[in-house]
């Protein structure tokens, strides 16, 4: 074993350059965050929270679950610790803008990214669904892995849709986002 853990060989660049090759989906995972500080009447009631993911599949048709991997220690991570009910909008080719802004390292507030995102909330989550999506499903957690230096969340659906029919999906291959055909 090398000092960082990987089997003689494998180094982080190989392994990268081996998986950017699978193309993945993109999503956006949504949740509603408590407010940070309840005793101050000005502070809002809650925050939505935002964030690209493409590590995102379906596990199961009975019950209904799907997974997806967080970076361990990012903030959605840390806010689906505390938030069992989440939102996924599976986004459309059309939708390269929002699946950027949401993956920026550094990036600005929740509030601000959100600011020109039209949406509508889950009856459920009440987080963000992505109007325009291919797709939409509100989850709540089910069970939880940690894995290497990323968190698995596997969710039961409990509201899907596919509000739009327009447009194919938007991917994302060889470290870029992408349109089929």
């Amino acid at each position: 074993m090398t000092p960082s853990g990987h089997a003689e060989g494998v180094s982080n660049d190989a392994f990268r350059a081996a998986m950017s090759r699978l193309a993945d989906g993109v999503v956006l995972v949504t949740a509603r965050e408590p407010s940070l500080d309840p005793d101050d009447p000005g502070a809002p009631d809650c925050e939505d929270v935002g964030m690209t993911a493409t590590a995102f599949v379906s596990v199961s048709l009975d019950p209904p679950l799907v997974l997806v991997s967080l970076r361990t220690g990012s903030r959605m991570d840390d806010l689906l610790d505390e938030q069992p009910v989440w939102a996924v909008s599976v986004l459309s080719e059309n939708q390269r803008h929002i699946a950027g802004r949401f993956a920026m390292k550094g990036r600005i507030s929740d509030r601000l990214l959100f600011a020109d995102v039209p949406y509508v909330r889950g009856e459920v989550s009440g987080a963000p669904l992505v109007d325009g999506a291919l797709a939409t499903l509100e989850c709540r957690t089910e069970q939880v892995v940690r894995a290497g230096d990323h968190t698995l969340v596997i969710g039961r659906v409990l509201t899907a849709t596919a509000p739009s029919a327009d447009g194919g999906p938007l991917v994302y291959f060889r470290g870029r986002y992408r349109q089929l055909g």
